[in-house]
């Protein structure tokens, strides 16, 4: 190809990039606002749009469209992605609600080996030496605090390309992560019916929390405790893997 042809193909590719990223910009803004109903106070929406445009920017540059995906579905994945990794950078909580929730995933997980079955309220706060008023209180402060990230293992897209990329070296990784992800959908089906809809309708639907309040005919602070001990839950009872 002579220098002037290939001049030629640079500026259509670039012409190609800038109108992908000027043309899905809106796309950014759209998922920002849709996380931040599931998302902190805490969490600046401007913080989600800046990191979604970085993702936006990467897909247009690394986007094939002799793969099958359309764009906005392929870039939707990254500008997603791009906000998670912001979102788990950032840590809200104080250490407080840190030792609290640990509390909690460990009581659930010892009355659940003695009495062989779920963790009731009551039980677990029993267990805890306080109210059932204040381990609901403990569940709400602690949901806003990802200790276990579920849209990070679960999540792919509508054509299975994974969100999150391999970038581990050791060549199991890709076999350990199948491995922990059968694990985590068993332990999904053995949680209470009620929570295992809380989780269905929160990642699968996207609903955000009143949303699920009203198909439940409960309170959002009520989803807000059951989405927090159903993730306790699983971290009681997937410990093995999210330790190591």
């Amino acid at each position: 190809m002579s220098t002037g042809s290939c001049l030629v193909y640079s500026d259509v590719q670039n012409q190609n990039f800038d109108e992908l990223v000027r043309e899905h910009a809106g796309l950014v803004k759209r998922i920002a606002h849709h996380l931040m109903g599931r998302l902190p106070d805490s969490v600046q929406v401007d913080d989600l749009i800046q990191a979604g445009m970085i993702g936006l920017l990467e897909a247009a540059r690394k986007y094939d469209g002799g793969k099958g995906a359309s764009f906005e579905t392929y870039a939707g994945i990254r500008i997603r992605g791009a906000m998670l990794d912001e979102i788990r950078k950032g840590d809200w909580a104080p250490r407080s609600v840190h030792r609290n929730s640990r509390r909690i995933t460990d009581a659930i997980k010892e009355v659940e080996s003695v009495k062989g079955r779920d963790a009731e309220d009551s039980e677990v706060a029993a267990h805890l030496g306080i109210s059932q008023e204040e381990y609901h209180s403990i569940l709400r402060d602690s949901n806003g605090c990802r200790l276990f990230s579920y849209e990070e293992v679960a999540e792919k897209s509508e054509n299975g390309m994974e969100v999150f990329q391999e970038t581990s070296p050791n060549p199991f990784a890709g076999i350990e992560r199948d491995a922990f992800r059968s694990h985590l959908a068993e332990a999904i089906k053995l949680l209470p019916e009620r929570e295992q809809l809380v989780l269905a309708l929160y990642y699968d639907e996207e609903l955000n929390l009143k949303e699920i309040g009203a198909v439940l005919g409960v309170s959002e602070s009520r989803v807000s405790q059951l989405h927090s001990q159903a993730t306790h839950r699983l971290r009681a009872r997937l410990g093995g893997w999210l330790d190591s």
